[in-house]
């Protein structure tokens, strides 16, 4: 039991073994008894997997409150708020991906859940890395800060612009150097058939793992943006990743509800534009107004009015015209 209460990144084991067995029963869930078939997820079930999800990483969030205190418990909710909302720009290039690629929605759930293991591991790698170097040295908050602004004026900047799938250099990378078929094989990313050129069997990749790459690729392209703005929030590596891994794990049951009515959300872009630019820009105002950082309540505050309005205009914007009488 004693090894259990040694600390790990700052934190107990036994709050990170927690962590880890509850995204395993929930990765375990989702493959092995909701989806363990193939199968097309509707928007209704979409929509209560996604409540689900978010259920979870709020209740989450209250338990970290409740263990580590109300200033852990508000950086944790707006971390899990920040990385959702960059999510859902994640989910309009995901949309792009998949109608590049002619995915159905029959396979595209399996993407979209071996994508999520590739994220876990990839935003535990980049995440650790992160917080290595703001502990050792405190200066490269103010380099995230900078990033997230510049990011933010290109992001507000680029909002009308799409995602060029075809023109991705790591998928002329790919191309280059794999054998890939012509069509889909099913749900199967690898498949062995004759070579054109000898006639002897060979692996085949398929472009269902083509997807999945592009799928990753934005992944770690987002996450440029999504971990610094999480460390600009907070450099707790225990709020920082668990954050990100609930916000992220409910992205796949949330895509099925959005691709739907991507073009709604368009001017969220804009808001979260916004955010990024306020998340860079609180260390500086933090430092001018001689604060440590600005009050937890006060960032959450501020994110959830950023995020709603951009919500809001976004539907209004978009709403259907009266049919005339």
């Amino acid at each position: 039991m004693e090894m259990l209460d040694l600390l790990w990144l700052g934190k107990p084991l036994w709050m990170w073994l927690s962590f880890v067995a509850i995204v395993i029963t929930l990765l375990a869930l989702d493959l092995g008894v909701l989806h363990r078939k193939a199968r097309e997820i509707g928007v209704t079930e979409s929509l209560v997997l996604s409540a689900g999800y978010l259920s979870l990483g709020l209740a989450f969030g209250g338990w970290v409150w409740w263990q580590l205190g109300a200033t852990a418990g508000m950086n944790y909710i707006t971390g899990f708020v920040v990385e959702k909302s960059l999510a859902l720009d994640n989910v309009f290039v995901i949309a792009m991906i998949f109608t590049y690629f002619s995915i159905p929605r029959l396979y595209q759930h399996r993407v979209l859940f071996w994508g999520i293991l590739g994220v876990i591991v990839l935003r535990g790698i980049m995440i650790g890395l992160g917080a290595s170097i703001v502990a050792s040295f405190s200066w490269v908050l103010y380099i995230f800060a900078a990033f997230l602004i510049l990011t933010g004026i290109k992001m507000w900047i680029m909002a009308d612009k799409t995602y060029d799938v075809g023109n991705a250099p790591i998928l002329k990378w790919v191309r280059a150097r794999f054998r890939i078929t012509d069509d889909l094989q099913g749900d199967k990313f690898w498949v062995r058939q004759p070579d054109a050129a000898t006639g002897r069997a060979a692996w085949y990749m398929t472009p269902l793992f083509l997807a999945l790459i592009m799928v990753e690729v934005v992944d770690l392209v987002f996450a440029v943006d999504s971990v610094p703005a999480i460390f600009a929030i907070t450099t707790d590596p225990f709020i920082v990743y668990t954050s990100n891994i609930f916000a992220i794990l409910g992205l796949r049951a949330l895509y099925f509800a959005l691709s739907a009515m991507v073009d709604r959300f368009h001017y969220l872009k804009y808001a979260l534009a916004i955010l990024l630019v306020f998340i860079g820009s609180k260390i500086f105002v933090a430092d001018a107004l001689g604060l440590a950082k600005v009050p937890p309540a006060a960032s959450l505050s501020i994110t959830f009015a950023i995020l709603a309005t951009g919500v809001v205009w976004s539907l209004w914007k978009t709403r259907k015209p009266a049919a005339l009488t």
